[in-house]
């Protein structure tokens, strides 16, 4: 079972972000003029690599972009520690490996280094702790607070299946050296989410009560209202204009970025108590909207458009975890892993043995914890008589 939910979660969230490459940045309205109506499956891009010079990424067609590349590296971190990882580990694992290890860079065409496909707000991991040495528990202070966390802790959530709280501790731990304020809250939000995705008989209930259950601030507000929003469209599909718009303007007053996406202004992506990242709180409503359809529920967050690649991403690894592998369109999971050159079961089962791993250690460290403090709880000795007062 374990296993099946970890490859689950990672396709999932390899197909939304796949999906979601082709039309990343663009409205909801553009997206349906685009393709003469809403995106339904794997499709060419919305424009052409050239027509953008400062990001040339040959997206759409099946190709994952850096979501899954850092999502994969964070895995191989686990891999080789095979135990929880901290802010320490980001700086002495994830770091190396993103400067390090030749991957195949889908929308790049090419053999190379992570590093070479990482937006501003990921390299400022790669600036912060391998040229500045800077402390990484606190390295993701000053950074833009974007999405660039969240978009990766998904594995969080299997190593720490089954404890919401846990898996979101330790998502606020790693994160803190990438991201800070509410770009650092949606991490470990997101990581619950998988937690608790990944229990056999969780529910999509259990999922949003569980981000519900530790969100804070204005990342709890912005969840609550995009999910108070989503029950008014229950019986709606998750492609409806109408959804789309609702779930938007229930976000609004919690997203720095703006109407128009590509042109944020001056106060975008900075910190705040008050303020949230739109996408795991739009790709939470769009798995309510579904009911937790793995197909419905990265197709919805695909044609909302935006920052459509880390919103499917996201939905695609809650509602992946939560289904399994067989939850995920088979075809989609076939297509992206030839059109992106990977083995998204063996990135899955490597997860899975980790996590199991890490599972019986925790359980022998908590028990070895009972034994060595159990006497603590006993009946308490009585009291010693109070002394005669001196003078």
């Amino acid at each position: 079972m374990l296993l099946a939910k970890s490859i689950g979660c990672l396709a999932g969230a390899a197909v939304g972000d796949a999906l979601g490459g082709a039309v990343e940045g663009h409205s909801a309205e553009e997206i349906r003029a685009r393709y003469g109506g809403p995106v339904t499956g794997i499709v060419p891009p919305m424009r052409a690599p050239e027509d953008k010079p400062t990001a040339p990424y040959a997206k759409g067609h099946g190709r994952i972009t850096d979501d899954t590349l850092v999502t994969h590296a964070l895995v191989r971190a686990y891999a080789r520690k095979r135990d929880h990882l901290d802010a320490y580990d980001m700086a002495g694992l994830l770091v190396p490996d993103l400067l390090e290890h030749l991957v195949w860079v889908p929308d790049l065409q090419r053999e190379t280094v992570a590093l070479h496909r990482l937006a501003a707000g990921e390299r400022h991991l790669i600036t912060r702790l391998h040229f500045a040495h800077a402390d990484p528990r606190e390295a993701g202070t000053g950074n833009a607070v974007n999405c660039g966390a969240a978009m990766y802790i998904a594995p969080v959530g299997i190593v720490n299946a089954g404890d919401p709280v846990a898996a979101y501790r330790e998502a606020i731990e790693l994160a803190g050296a990438h991201q800070h304020s509410f770009g650092r809250e949606a991490a470990g939000v997101m990581a619950a989410c998988v937690a608790a995705a990944v229990v056999p008989s969780a529910t999509v209930d259990d999922v949003l009560t569980a981000a519900l259950a530790v969100a804070r601030d204005g990342t709890r507000a912005a969840i609550s209202a995009v999910l108070t929003a989503a029950n008014g469209y229950a019986s709606r599909s998750c492609l409806d204009m109408a959804t789309v718009k609702g779930l938007r303007a229930a976000m609004a007053p919690f997203d720095t970025v703006g109407e128009a996406y590509r042109e944020p202004g001056l106060g975008a992506r900075r910190a705040s108590r008050l303020h949230a990242i739109e996408e795991l709180p739009i790709a939470l409503g769009m798995l309510a909207v579904s009911g937790g359809d793995v197909r419905d529920t990265i197709l919805g967050s695909v044609n909302y458009g935006r920052d459509a690649d880390s919103i499917a991403s996201m939905a695609g690894a809650i509602a992946g975890a939560l289904h399994g592998i067989d939850g995920v369109p088979a075809s989609w999971v076939a297509e992206v892993s030839a059109e992106s050159r990977l083995d998204l079961a063996a990135v899955g089962s490597s997860l899975a043995l980790v996590a199991s791993e890490v599972l019986a250690s925790d359980f022998a460290r908590a028990s070895a914890r009972a034994q060595s403090v159990g006497s603590l709880l006993s009946a308490p000795a009585a009291a010693p008589a109070p002394r005669d007062p001196v003078g």
